[in-house]
Formats: structure tokens, sequence, C-alpha cells
């Protein structure tokens, strides 16, 4: 199975389609994982849309939930998974196409998590980065590589 890329897929539509299947699953996966799998197993529950209200109070002076609320969906339907097809999965294919897909699709997570924790929650929301590294950090490590796996894996379905 080869990854679909924006050069390999059948047509737009088709892009479009898979970037959106891709996001809802992976932005379900997260949202599963990180709000209801995580604490009931005692651990941290992630607060994606409260972070984003941060942003967005940051940026306009006051906060906003429905704007959270969809830019919390907008990131994860149609941002990140973007990004793994445009960026990430192209330039493992071109720069080290040796590395199995999973491998850079684990790598995408870990930046993710990253530019979430640390770029809009710390450099523009304000708070600790990485939120201090408390339990809520080490449930968003894995919730942003449970998400880049299932948007890698999506797309791989779709090709």
């Amino acid at each position: 199975m080869t990854a679909i890329t924006f050069e390999t897929a059948p047509g737009t539509g088709e892009r479009a389609k898979t970037v959106l299947v891709a996001g809802a699953f992976a932005t379900l996966a997260f949202d599963i994982f990180g709000q209801a799998l995580s604490p009931a197993l005692g651990f941290a529950q992630l607060a994606p849309v409260g972070l984003a209200n941060g942003v967005i109070k940051a940026l306009t002076g006051a906060g906003w939930r429905p704007g959270a609320e969809m830019l919390h969906y907008f990131a994860g339907l149609v941002a990140y998974p973007l990004g793994w097809f445009l960026i990430a999965e192209p330039q493992r294919a071109r720069l080290t196409p040796w590395l199995h897909w999973s491998l850079a699709a684990v790598a995408y997570g870990v930046f993710l998590w990253i530019f979430a924790l640390y770029g809009m929650a710390h450099l523009i929301a304000g708070m600790k980065p990485f939120l201090g590294f408390t339990g809520i950090t080490w449930v968003a490590l894995w919730g942003h590589v449970l998400f880049a796996l299932v948007v890698a894996t999506t797309g791989r379905l779709r090709s």
C-alpha cells in the first residue's frame, strides 16, 4: 500500500474526502482517549476546547466557547490532517523513504504535541510550557501520537 498524497490521489474531491475522513476518525480517537478513556483509567482528562478558548482569549481579550469549539474541530478535521498529507508524509517519502510511515506518524504526533502544548498553550495563551509537565502533559502526548497514527492509517487505507 502506498501513501496517498495530493499528487497521487484520484481527484480533488477524493483528496478532500480523505483529509476530512482521516481528521474525523483521528479527532474522535483523540477525544475518546483524552476525555473518556484516560480519566476512566485514573489519568488526566484533556481539555482541548479549554486550550482553544485560552488561545482565543489571549488573541482577542475575551474567551468565546463557540469559537473554541470551532477552532478545536477545524484543527482536528482539517489543519492537522493537512499537515500530515501536505508536509510530513511527502517529506518522509522524499527524505527518508526507508523510514516506515508509522514511525513518521509517531514523530508527527510528537510535533503536534509540541505545537499544541508549547506553541499554542505557552507562547500564545501564556500557560506554563507543556502545562507544567503534569499528568495532562503525558495524556496529551499519547493523544497527539494516537491522532497522527489514525490520520496516517486512514490515508493509507483510502489510497
